[in-house]
């Protein structure tokens, strides 16, 4: 099942790659999204190339009762995101894989922030999920999509409270 995912971003592309790189804010919006427990790891930083990856113990009273038994009373999901360095204008591709252990779901896409106008910018996510489920694998994939749209839908709001509480260096602070 092919998946698009786009989130909008109140700040501009360096410091959306600055943030999209503080341990901080993954641990944030991890969190967010109802972590139980949870791994953090980022290498490299955004003045070049980076990697993001986060382990998040999730529960699965989220996911349909017809799907449940195919996960288990929760889902260990792993998430890796990897980040090319900034183009002149900002922009970053990357790629991005996520994969439940113990289930047979794994998205595999790409990843691409993007400037969007003076002071924004945006995040798209794309890519293919799979579920490899004798006879209910769309079943699977479309609550895998479903989780997986409301996790980002999460991530965006995080990112967006984030900024207005992490100000990029040099900007003003609201009063």
């Amino acid at each position: 099942m092919h998946l698009e995912v786009t989130l909008d971003l109140p700040t501009g592309a360096a410091d959306a790659a600055r943030m999209l790189a503080d341990p901080g804010y993954v641990a944030a919006k991890v969190a967010a999204s109802g972590a139980t427990e949870q791994h953090v790891d980022i290498t490299g930083g955004p003045a070049g190339a980076f990697t993001v990856t986060t382990r998040r113990l999730l529960p699965t009273d989220g996911i349909p009762p017809q799907v449940r038994g195919f996960v288990g009373g929760a889902l260990d999901v792993r998430q890796v995101e990897a980040w090319e360095p900034a183009r002149a204008d900002g922009a970053r591709t990357g790629t991005v894989a996520l994969e439940i252990a113990g289930a047979p779901v794994r998205l595999t896409g790409e990843v691409h922030l993007e400037p969007a106008g003076t002071g924004r910018s945006r995040v798209r996510y794309a890519g293919e999920l799979k579920a490899s489920v004798p006879l209910f694998a769309a079943a699977v994939e479309g609550a895998a999509a479903g989780a997986v749209r409301s996790a980002l839908a999460t991530e965006e709001a995080v990112a967006a409270r984030w900024l207005a509480e992490h100000p990029a260096p040099g900007t003003a602070t609201p009063a």
